[in-house]
C-alpha cells in the first residue's frame, strides 16, 4: 500500500529558527492523532504536509508523488483538504459560499462542489446557516464551517489543526462522529484534547522539541504512564510521562 505522507529526512523552520530537522514519518491511512506541547512543530509539520510551507531540506510524498514543484504541488492539493488553527474567508461569504469556494480552490466539478458543498454544511450541523454570512457566525459555527470547507470533495488526505476549539461538549461528539464515518479517507488530526485522539485516532504520535518521542495506538500511550505522573485518564498520563522523558516511549 502506497503510504498516505511519506516525510523523508525533512528540516523545517522559520527565518532563522529551525522547527524540526531530519523528520522521518509515514502514515499509511485511518485517524492519525499529533500531540504535543505547544512549540513542538506539529502546525509546522501539517502546513508542509498542506503544501503551505516548502521543505527546507528533504522530502514529502503524498500518495506517492514527491511534491517537489509547483506543478506538483497544485497536483496533490485537489486531493488535500487542510483546516488551519486560523483560517482565512471572505467575512460577507454565506457559509455556503465559503464552502463552495474551498471547493473549487480544489477543482472539484463544479455540479459535484455545488452538491458536496450542501451535504457537507449539513453533516456538520449548519444547514439551518447556509444562507448566513460568515461575520455573523459564532466561534463554533465558524469552526464548523472550517471543517465543512477541508471535507468538502472527498479529499483523500484530511489535515486538522485543532479542530474542535470552540465547539461545545454535543458539537465535539458529533465531529468525532463525522470523522469516524470518513471511509477511505487518511485523517492526521493535530490537538491539545488527549480525550479526542481517545475517542477517534488508530495511532497516535507524541511530538516535543520537533521531534517524535512516541508513536503507537493510544491504549499503548495510555500503557506507558509511570506512576505519581498528574493526569485523569491513563491516557493523559501516558501522555505526561512521555513529556516528562520518563519512558524511551518510541516505536
Amino acid at each position: 500500500m502506497t503510504p498516505a505522507v511519506r516525510v523523508s529526512g525533512l528540516t523545517q523552520g522559520y527565518g532563522k529558527k529551525t522547527v524540526f530537522s531530519n523528520l522521518n514519518l509515514s502514515i499509511t491511512g485511518g485517524v492519525f492523532g499529533l500531540l504535543g506541547p505547544n512549540g513542538a512543530g506539529k502546525t509546522t509539520l501539517l502546513r508542509s504536509l498542506a503544501t503551505i510551507a516548502p521543505p527546507r531540506s528533504g522530502s514529502i510524498e503524498i500518495y506517492g508523488i514527491e511534491v517537489a514543484s509547483e506543478r506538483s504541488a497544485r497536483q496533490v492539493r485537489r486531493n488535500i483538504g487542510f483546516l488551519p488553527q486560523d483560517f482565512g474567508y471572505f467575512p460577507n461569504f454565506s457559509v455556503y459560499d465559503f464552502v463552495r469556494y474551498c471547493a473549487w480552490l480544489r477543482e472539484v466539478p463544479p455540479v459535484r462542489a455545488s452538491r458536496e458543498a450542501v451535504e457537507v454544511i449539513d453533516r456538520v450541523g449548519l444547514g439551518d446557516q447556509r444562507k448566513a454570512k460568515m461575520k455573523s457566525l459564532s466561534g463554533g459555527m465558524l469552526r464548523r464551517a472550517g471543517i465543512a470547507s477541508a471535507l468538502v470533495g472527498a479529499p483523500q488526505l484530511v489535515l486538522l489543526d485543532e479542530p474542535t476549539v470552540g465547539l461545545d461538549p454535543a458539537q465535539r461528539l458529533g465531529f468525532r462522529e463525522l470523522i469516524r464515518s470518513l471511509d477511505d479517507t487518511t485523517v492526521v488530526l493535530s490537538t491539545h484534547l488527549v480525550e479526542d485522539v481517545n475517542a477517534v485516532c488508530d495511532e497516535v504520535a507524541v511530538f516535543t522539541a520537533g521531534s517524535v518521542m512516541f508513536r503507537g495506538a493510544p491504549h499503548e500511550l495510555g500503557e506507558l504512564a509511570a506512576p505519581g505522573v498528574p493526569g485523569d485518564t491513563s491516557l493523559e498520563r501516558g501522555y505526561m510521562t512521555v513529556l516528562a522523558g520518563r519512558t524511551a516511549g518510541t516505536r
